[in-house]
């Protein structure tokens, strides 16, 4: 009986550790909700940004913003590729990258008829 109940323990703790491991192993890296983009010496007040609004609520698909990334599954941050003074190479500095990626996106989707924010104080809140 001992011998029965040992081996239905140690069953029950593999099968646990097994949907454990497997869980952390296809989780994605999500940011912090809603985050903050600001950029070190910026005149305008930081931005929230919601990775959760544009992915999952307006569908967009992270290789549209993060575009030059590996894996587009665990992407790294726009300053990792877009310097914060002044732009290398053929990446421009984070905020023109920003503005560049975020303005023509808002306006497009205003243009449809849709709410977007696309005047400088609707991101840029004090």
């Amino acid at each position: 009986m001992k011998s029965k109940t040992f081996i239905s323990m140690v069953f029950l703790f593999v099968s646990l550790g097994l949907v454990f491991s497997f869980t952390l192993s296809y989780a994605q890296k999500k940011p912090a909700e809603p985050m903050m983009l600001k950029l070190e010496g910026a005149k305008m007040a930081p931005t929230k940004f919601s990775h959760d609004t544009h992915v999952e609520k307006e569908k967009i698909d992270c290789a549209k913003c993060h575009h030059k990334d590996k894996d587009p599954k665990q992407p790294e941050g726009c300053v990792g590729c877009h310097p914060v003074k002044e732009a290398k190479g053929d990446a421009p500095a984070a905020k023109d990258a920003f503005h560049k990626m975020c303005t023509t996106c808002h306006k497009e989707v205003a243009s449809k008829g849709k709410a977007a924010p696309t005047k400088c104080n609707e991101c840029h809140k004090k």
